[in-house]
């Protein structure tokens, strides 16, 4: 298996720790070389890399749908008992290694939402089953993680910048009490949780992409949320398109936080109308009260 990024990151990673303290330790995501001009309403943003513009950046305005309904797709081992030909055109929103479904089963991707760059450095083959217009939803150290492998992969592409609201690009990281202060963000009593109603301007990570993808999917004024392959229960064990059982990735030791940032998504989405289902058949989302729907199984006889 591959390692999970190269040791020079671990170097730059630890360097950031010493030098730039708890505050500032994540400017080794964009360290070295990455510079991002966020998109204005008049015109796109920018990504330059080591002095040279790369790509352009385009607003969380950049995903548009037609369909009534958006299903984010993981790649929990339920995906493989999932028919995803009876997902409307242009709604599904593949996550990391989802791309794999690409374009055989989502012909078209409403987006494509990655936030670790490690799955940069080991599945970057996969990239090149994006779409060319394809709004992409990364993170700092994914664009930067790119610019490592293959700039060149970044041009005439819709890249959307998914900051971290917490730990933010090129600023200190935020308290609870600043982040309270921002008036799209949403914390849990306890402030271990958030969710944010401006993904533009930043999102909360929490343990996992899909909580990044539903904050993004929620802003786009659907009816309807569904998620498949959203198991989390068993994330240790191997993903649909593995044969081996997965080294430990700390999906299952985090599932509480993870679940408190969908518990937060799945109020706000009550509160404007906003169904969401669950069509994982072996999925924590039921622990939040997102019971099993049927709907895409292989099994089950289409209405």
């Amino acid at each position: 298996m591959p390692a999970n990024r190269p040791l020079s990151r671990t170097f730059i990673k630890l360097a950031a720790q010493l030098f730039g303290g708890k505050s500032r330790a994540h400017a080794q995501d964009w360290l070295p070389g990455l510079k991002l001009i966020p998109p204005t309403r008049q015109e796109r943003g920018s990504i330059h890399f080591c002095g040279t513009l790369v790509g352009r950046l385009i607003s969380a305005e950049g995903i548009h749908t037609q369909s009534p309904a958006i299903y984010i797709v993981g790649t929990g081992p339920s995906i493989g008992s999932c028919d995803l030909s009876r997902a409307e055109e242009n709604s599904c929103i593949p996550l990391n290694g989802s791309l794999h479904l690409v374009p055989d089963q989502i012909a078209a991707p409403l987006a494509v939402v990655i936030d670790d760059e490690r799955f940069v450095w080991n599945h970057f083959d996969l990239f090149q089953r994006i779409p060319p217009h394809c709004p992409c939803v990364f993170s700092v150290s994914v664009i930067r993680a790119i610019c490592e492998q293959d700039r060149s992969w970044l041009q005439h592409r819709q890249i959307i910048f998914s900051d971290d609201v917490q730990k933010p690009y090129r600023h200190k990281r935020r308290g609870i009490a600043e982040l309270k202060a921002l008036p799209y963000i949403r914390l849990s009593t306890d402030g271990e949780a958030g969710f944010s109603t401006d993904p533009g301007a930043g999102v909360f990570r929490g343990g996992s992409v899909v909580v990044s993808a539903v904050q993004f999917a929620l802003s786009l004024g659907v009816k309807k949320l569904g998620f498949l392959g959203i198991d989390i229960a068993n994330a240790n064990e191997p993903r649909f398109y593995e044969k081996e059982t997965r080294s430990f990735t700390g999906i299952q030791r985090g599932q509480g936080r993870i679940l408190s940032h969908l518990a937060l998504a799945k109020e706000f989405a009550s509160e404007n109308g906003v169904e969401l289902e669950n069509y994982s058949s072996t999925s924590a989302l039921e622990l939040i009260g997102l019971d099993y729907n049927d709907t895409f199984s292989r099994h089950r006889t289409p209405l």
